[in-house]
């Protein structure tokens, strides 16, 4: 806990998102009266393998002989518990990121069909008119607005120079001073995702 800047049982409660009475439980090694998915929040928030939070958190008090025996198959059916849980787990993670690629790939069907066709002519054509190729980077678009990923500023517009939200990438410019967009930046929410590129304008 104090590696991980946990500062409380109430914190780290909080942190694995189960219950203080269950950290409590662990803390006295009743991790045979736990449910193997808090074991595996409690384990994750502390940054261990399941195994380590079993071998380290067993039963404190010496048990009778008998008692001992039978709690080996407790921590044996935790254990199994635990690997079929966490291919379960595993399988739902790759079935997610199977859909998720599908549906990215189904928003930009148009833009993989034609926007080679169209940078290839163009290279061919330079007389060829750039503003017909911008109806199709709209998949694009429309994917980032889905995700929530906004634009911040526009290309060529003058504004203040903030450090917090703008990377100057020519010349020299004080917090406040105005200073031109080169390149966009990004945001998703209020997670700043790229920095918009600007360049100082001439004082002359």
């Amino acid at each position: 806990m104090q590696l991980l800047g946990i500062s409380s049982y109430k914190a780290l409660s909080r942190q694995a998102g189960v219950s203080e009475r269950q950290v409590k439980r662990l803390r006295l090694g009743q991790v045979s009266q736990m449910r193997v998915e808090t074991l595996i929040k409690l384990s994750q928030a502390l940054k261990v393998s399941v195994s380590e939070l079993l071998t380290a958190f067993g039963d404190r008090k010496p048990p009778a002989l008998g008692e001992q025996i039978n709690r080996e198959p407790e921590l044996a059916s935790l254990q199994q518990e635990y690997q079929r849980l966490r291919s379960l787990l595993e399988q739902q993670r790759e079935t997610l990121m199977q859909e998720f690629q599908m549906s990215s790939l189904q928003v930009l069907e148009s833009f993989l069909l034609y926007w080679p066709t169209a940078a290839a002519r163009a290279l061919e054509n330079p007389q060829m008119e750039a503003v017909k190729l911008l109806p199709l980077v709209r998949p694009v678009q429309q994917m980032l607005s889905q995700w929530g990923v906004e634009a911040i500023a526009s290309v060529g517009a003058e504004l203040p120079y903030d450090p917090q939200f703008h990377q100057l990438i020519k010349g020299t410019a004080q917090p406040g001073e105005i200073v031109k967009v080169s390149n966009l930046g990004y945001r998703q929410g209020e997670k700043l995702l790229h920095r918009v590129k600007v360049s100082a304008i001439s004082k002359a």
